[in-house]
């Protein structure tokens, strides 16, 4: 091993020109990145086929030039396939990159190691990308110091003060997908540090004030917010939903307000402990499928520089090309033995480190993948993460899809694993804005899919039920657009889906009429009730309980703007929608039976008297299964114990009004709790203000939803809240 003196000019204090050489020790190859003693830093690095390495050591995050430049002897600094150096009383915040060189012929052997590049370390703790420049860097003629650079963090000695994950049952979950920039970004949330994992603490009492349980964060892991297309670059866009990671171990630092310090970790640690402090979990959006290095003219961050060939997919026949099967350029190796190694450690450590309640996994069916590319049952990656004793209590939530056609959505390989069902999301926007005949899809998508998942044993709980999230139409925008409205994106309305099951009600966007205002109201009412009306878990985009609008864009990915935060005067705005949502989930929390852990079978059993569930149509235990013209469904959903109440719920998505029956429950009485036809605050009824009803049937209106409560005769009305 030789320490040599930068020959460059530092771009650093005078004080600081002649800073002492740090020495060095021979180091250790575990664990990976870099990690603080008391003695000093130990750095290591995978990089199976290099034949050089050099560690770069910056006084700052945003230094041009390095103070110290490592080179590391193969023979004394490399073990196995892993290069180790022991720096010395090396302080914490200092800056650090690598360069590596090695054999070339990328097409026949995928190599692509370049001295001129500067590298991230994949397992950095914390990273910066002040000197980024994403166009720089992708051009191969052009030697840049404009890397990204990771910083040495030293926050093995955070206060928890006794907090842990909350693993609270996926059936009593109810989550709401929020963006940590995008949620406190706007003026008028008013906080101290907006659009920071700080600013998300100070709106906490607005989430319990709402009642959701989980909070599930889109990507927080440190992203290049410059991956967009050139397009899009040049209207001044960057990449805002974070779907775009390089650095795994890293919070993002631009969610951070001291990122230079290499505080990312205690800040991120102060808002999980402050979610947790309220009974609110934390879930990660997680991205292992692609990284911002993008296909081959993308640039090179760090994977590329240490293990392109081992980190990604290529092709077998011309290396160079990389197979593509996420739609962002390149395809993550995730079951190659390194690869399979870092993403389980690295899902560990956040549980561990962060205490992080569960994950969602963005185009998970990438997971299953092999080293081939080709689809397998039983993928090491995937049920190494199911049988982890670290994850044995953690949510797992799979985007059981990618965008090369696999679809996993009823099959995605384990058990425990839930999964976003886009099929839920698709019938239930064709059924709320009127397309008949799916009135037994309807019945099934309700009651927890068990056409996916009963006959392998799986539960309620593995279908993740939605009909918004960060990608497509805002709840607002679902009953206001017929189509996207994505011209501001740069893409020429190429981009988004193009098939979004909306409806406008007769204009297109904005309206001055009161008449389609009312019905996109109720039309948003619906959506919501049906949603928290059905087994397995809801999941609740941030924004959708105020109606929130994206103006019709339904690929708001390169938004940084207002077109996506959150806008705090709708709270005032939209006060009656708020309420709705927020008294519908007090519903659901106060009804075990909407949260039931194994599948409804509609039969009686020794311990109930009656059905779990039955069945209606225009009349009573009649369902219109097979009814081509029918947009009207009811069922009576009976009480898990006797201290809860029978539910009976009509739906209405037609156009003409329907006089249901009302179910004949021996001792009980139906009571209106909902009907979101009624104008607030009689379109929900907390249970101390509801009337008792004595007819023998109930007009539901179209478009609508109702839902009546059974109060035993004899017992006393007390609100149960």
């Amino acid at each position: 091993m030789k320490s040599i003196e930068n020959t460059f000019k530092p771009a650093i204090p005078p004080k600081l020109s002649s800073m002492i050489q740090y020495s060095t020790q021979t180091g250790k190859r575990y664990p990976p990145g870099a990690s603080t003693t008391p003695g000093g830093v130990n750095f290591c690095i995978f990089c199976r086929h290099a034949a050089d390495v050099e560690l770069l050591l910056y006084e700052r995050c945003d230094s041009l030039k390095p103070f110290q430049i490592i080179i590391l002897d193969p023979d004394i600094n490399r073990t196995f396939f892993f290069w180790h150096v022991f720096v010395e009383n090396l302080p914490s915040e200092t800056a650090y990159t690598w360069r590596v060189g090695g054999p070339g012929d990328t097409r026949n052997t995928g190599f692509r190691f370049d001295k001129r590049r500067q590298l991230l370390d994949p397992w950095a703790r914390a990273v910066s990308d002040k000197l980024w420049d994403r166009n720089q860097a992708s051009d191969p003629n052009q030697e840049s110091p404009y890397s990204m650079r990771a910083i040495v963090a030293n926050d093995t000695d955070y206060n928890w003060e006794g907090d842990q994950p909350i693993n609270r049952s996926l059936e009593t979950s109810i989550i709401y997908e929020l963006h940590v920039g995008g949620f406190t970004r706007d003026k008028s949330a008013k906080v101290e540090y907006p659009g920071t994992f700080r600013g998300v603490i100070e709106k906490i009492p607005y989430l319990k004030q709402l009642g959701i349980t989980a909070v599930e964060l889109l990507p927080i892991m440190a992203f290049d917010e410059q991956d967009i297309p050139k397009g899009t670059q040049n209207l001044g866009l960057n990449n805002y939903w974070g779907y775009s990671t390089h650095s795994f171990y890293s919070p993002h630092p631009g969610y951070c307000i001291t990122p230079e310090k290499a505080t990312h970790g205690h800040e991120f640690r102060d808002m999980v402990k402050a979610l947790h402090n309220t009974g609110i979990g934390v879930i990660l959006d997680v991205v292992f499928n692609h990284t911002a290095e993008g296909g081959a003219d993308g640039p090179m961050i760090n994977f590329k520089g240490f293990g392109n060939q081992d980190f990604y997919h290529l092709d077998e026949k011309d290396r160079r090309i990389y197979k593509d099967f996420t739609g962002c350029g390149n395809t993550v190796n995730c079951n190659h033995p390194m690869m399979a190694a870092l993403i389980v450690e690295c899902l560990e450590y956040w549980v561990r480190e962060f205490h992080i309640d569960g994950f969602r996994f963005d185009l998970a069916s990438i997971f299953s993948r092999g080293e081939d590319g080709e689809p397998m049952h039983h993928a090491p990656v995937l049920w190494n993460i199911e049988f982890s004793d670290i994850l044995a209590h953690t949510k797992l939530i799979a985007e059981a899809w990618d965008a090369a056609g696999l679809y996993q959505v009823g099959n995605f390989p384990g058990f425990r694993w839930s999964e976003w069902n886009g099929c839920y999301r698709d019938v239930m926007r064709r059924f709320v804005r009127g397309d008949c005949g799916l009135i037994s899809e309807v019945a099934t998508r309700l009651s927890g899919s068990s056409d996916f998942y009963k006959a392998n044993g799986r539960l309620p709980i593995n279908s993740i039920n939605f009909v918004t999230c960060h990608d497509g139409f805002t709840l607002n925008d679902l009953v206001s657009y017929d189509h996207k409205h994505n011209e501001g994106n740069g893409e020429n309305n190429q981009d988004g889906s193009n098939e979004n099951y909306s409806h406008n009600y007769g204009h297109e966007g904005p309206t001055n009429s009161t008449e389609i205002e009312y019905l996109r109201r109720c039309q948003a009412k619906n959506v919501m009730a049906i949603l928290l009306l059905s087994q397995g878990v809801p999941m609740l985009l941030a924004g959708d309980e105020v109606l929130r609008s994206q103006g019709g864009n339904n690929n708001a990915y390169c938004q940084d703007n207002e077109v996506s935060w959150f806008d705090w005067r709708l709270l005032t705005k939209n006060q009656d929608m708020f309420r709705f949502v927020q008294q519908m989930i007090a519903l659901r929390k106060r009804h075990p039976n909407l949260m039931r852990q194994r599948f409804l079978t509609g039969e009686k059993n020794s311990q109930r008297p009656r059905a779990d569930i039955s069945w209606h149509g225009y009349a009573l235990n009649e369902p219109l299964w097979d009814d081509p013209d029918a947009c009207y469904l009811a069922f009576t959903l009976d009480a898990v114990s006797d201290s809860e109440e029978p539910l009976y719920v009509m739906i209405n998505m037609g156009e003409n009004p329907v006089e249901a029956p009302m179910p004949n429950l021996p001792n009980y009485s139906w009571y209106l709790a909902v009907d979101t036809s009624h104008q607030s605050p009689q379109d929900i009824i907390e249970p101390s203000q509801q009337t008792q009803l004595t007819q023998s049937h109930y007009v539901v209106t179209p478009h609508s939803v109702v839902v009546l409560e059974g109060w035993a005769d004899a017992v006393q009305r007390l609100t149960p809240l």
